[in-house]
């Protein structure tokens, strides 16, 4: 009876599920041996991935420098102070006008609260709200600008030590993302050689292929979406301006900026403008609107199709899943980055499948020779 017990499937799922069950535990009591790594790995995420978005962005000009036969670190350092030099002329010529725009909107803040108010007061008069009563509900959310400022005070007194740490992570990223792309930049030719010595011989050129695949699948996703910004961005902005918007430019940049949230991010970029605009014209609120479908239009029919292409091939359904799930594990930062990350694995899992039936297939015709 016990050697048929011990023989049993149950026995043995049972055993496999107390062993892991075991390790799970074990692992939760020690986990103070992983903090070191993780800490060590969140220090350098956000370098990296800087570091990283704008190797694959200036990457192809210092080929480009490279083709007039500059060598290359000469074409890094040149790219280098183009870079410097284009910092500079933003920081100068569009942040001094950004931040009018934000302190103009900050000051003109009593007048839409109020423009707000109004509005809500009107729409209960409407028959339709006879039985809400919309001016409680207004009273509720208290919509002082006096409250509104006193409680961003009061938690910007509370979170005092957070900013001082976040400006000196700041600090310490915009003096490291330099070194960390400069030798990005000079030693990339040297990281697929290294790599390749990790795997078998036998293995070796499907290891180079996967890792072109990846590369190719980064640079086009990281260099389209910078087009995508830029061109949704300068258009929208433009766009403003012609109708006449108050901080055309903030409005702008707030568009261009949540471009990079697919399917969602032009009705996020569209909600600023509409909402200052709505209450004192609705015309013109409506004009924003046919602003932004005129240049999501271009943008999904003319720039997305030449820059990204098909590269991707992720379902729009798979797309919507994705960001949900993203946004929920890792919030603003998982929505941006969910999406090339999902990339990223789908080319790992379709190489690796393809790897795989390719094998199946040399052993099928190995144990079947054809006759001759």
């Amino acid at each position: 009876m016990f050697e048929k017990l011990r023989n049993s499937k149950l026995m043995f799922w049972s055993l496999e599920l107390l062993i892991i069950a075991t390790f799970a535990f074990m692992l939760t009591k020690i986990n103070f041996l992983f903090a070191p790594v993780g800490t060590f790995f969140s220090t350098l995420f956000a370098p990296v991935l800087i570091a990283g978005f704008l190797f694959y962005l200036l990457n192809p000009i210092v080929k480009f420098l490279m083709r007039f036969k500059i060598p290359r670190i000469y074409a890094i350092i040149l790219v280098f102070v183009l870079l410097v030099l284009a910092i500079v002329w933003i920081f100068l010529s569009f942040i001094p006008s950004l931040i009018n725009q934000i302190s103009s909107l900050a000051s003109n803040m009593p007048t839409i609260v109020k423009n707000t108010q109004a509005w809500l007061t009107e729409m209960s008069n409407l028959p339709l709200f006879k039985e809400v009563d919309i001016k409680k509900y207004i009273e509720q959310l208290d919509l002082s600008y006096g409250d509104i400022i006193q409680n961003f005070l009061s938690g910007l007194s509370s979170g005092l030590g957070s900013i001082v740490g976040t400006i000196a992570s700041t600090t310490m990223v915009i003096f490291t993302v330099p070194f960390i792309l400069f030798y990005m930049l000079k030693d990339s030719k040297r990281l697929v050689p290294n790599i390749k010595r990790f795997f078998p011989e036998a293995r070796r050129t499907q290891i180079v292929e996967l890792l072109g695949q990846l590369n190719q699948t980064l640079a086009n996703y990281i260099s389209g979406q910078a087009i995508e910004c830029v061109f949704v961005g300068t258009f929208t902005f433009l766009g403003y301006l012609i109708l006449g918007v108050d901080y055309a430019f903030l409005f702008g940049v707030i568009a261009g900026l949540t471009n990079l949230i697919p399917y969602l991010g032009p009705y996020l970029g569209l909600a600023p403008a509409f909402l200052v605009t709505v209450f004192n014209s609705p015309f013109q609120a409506l004009m924003c609107c046919v602003v932004v479908l005129v240049v999501q239009q271009l943008d999904g029919n003319i720039i997305y199709p030449n820059v990204i292409g098909k590269s991707l091939q992720i379902h729009p359904l798979t797309i919507i899943l994705v960001l949900l799930v993203a946004g929920n594990l890792a919030g603003l930062l998982g929505i941006f980055l969910g999406i090339p990350f999902y990339a990223i694995c789908k080319t790992i899992v379709a190489f690796v499948v393809k790897v795989v039936r390719e094998d199946y297939g040399k052993t099928k015709e190995e144990e079947n020779p054809l006759e001759e």
